[in-house]
């Protein structure tokens, strides 16, 4: 996997470890520079050129507003996600009107966190090396990620590292193949119409069923051991 680096921007030395600590428990991203104020924090930019910048707003010598508008100015390429303290509309529309990619309140929660950094991932994914999109492309990687458990119904984005063994496109030939039957399927007809062996089948269905891609329902018909039926 690619590394996202990352730059941190905030004043309180407590609260930039914190950061540092969650956004390197999040597999695929790496910091790579941490500022106290944004007059530093713009001019690491620069030299660093960093993937993505998370940045406090309220800093002493440069606010984070400042180091935002002057970013725009440069038209340098960076991505910003905002950390802040700041809860009052004023504040936070002048931050979104300045193209920040998602705006975390303090305080705040390693899950939070591990949401936006994994939406970023999965929109960076989508997008590499696409020319053009049409508006259904387009929605679904600008609006979709944000609404949470709709997402998890019927794509497979969300899954940003799949477990040793796996293989994206065989996990994607299962996924289909459950799409396209209403009653539902058993690891054998999986197996059997996709061309793996049945124990691969059941490995792949199984991870689906625990991220909730899909449901699994037990059938007791006739003799024998009941068969796990795999549906939408």
């Amino acid at each position: 996997m690619v590394t996202t680096s990352v730059l941190l921007i905030e004043d309180d030395p407590m609260v930039r470890e914190v950061n540092r600590q969650f956004i390197e428990r999040v597999e695929g991203f790496k910091v790579i520079g941490m500022c106290s104020n944004g007059e530093e924090g713009f001019k690491s930019i620069v030299e660093l050129k960093p993937d993505l910048v998370l940045m406090d707003i309220f800093m002493p010598k440069q606010d984070g507003i400042e180091t935002l508008r002057k970013i725009r100015k440069e038209n340098i390429p960076v991505d910003v996600i905002t950390i802040t303290a700041a809860n009052d509309m004023q504040t936070i529309q002048q931050i979104l009107h300045l193209g920040v990619y998602d705006y975390i309140m303090k305080p705040f929660t390693f899950e939070r966190v591990q949401q936006t950094l994994k939406n970023f991932l999965r929109f960076k994914r989508m997008s590499l090396g696409v020319q053009d999109v049409s508006q259904k492309e387009l929605d679904e990687m600008i609006h979709h990620f944000r609404e949470g458990d709709k997402i998890k119904e019927s794509t497979l984005d969300d899954i940003v590292d799949l477990p040793k063994g796996f293989n994206r496109s065989t996990l994607e030939k299962v996924l289909n193949y459950i799409k396209q039957t209403e009653q539902g399927s058993s690891a054998d007809e999986v197996a059997t119409n996709i061309g793996v062996a049945r124990v691969t089948a059941r490995r792949y269905l199984d991870f689906l069923e625990k991220q909730k891609l899909i449901k699994v329902d037990v059938h007791y018909g006739g003799i024998g051991r009941p068969i796990n039926q795999y549906f939408i």
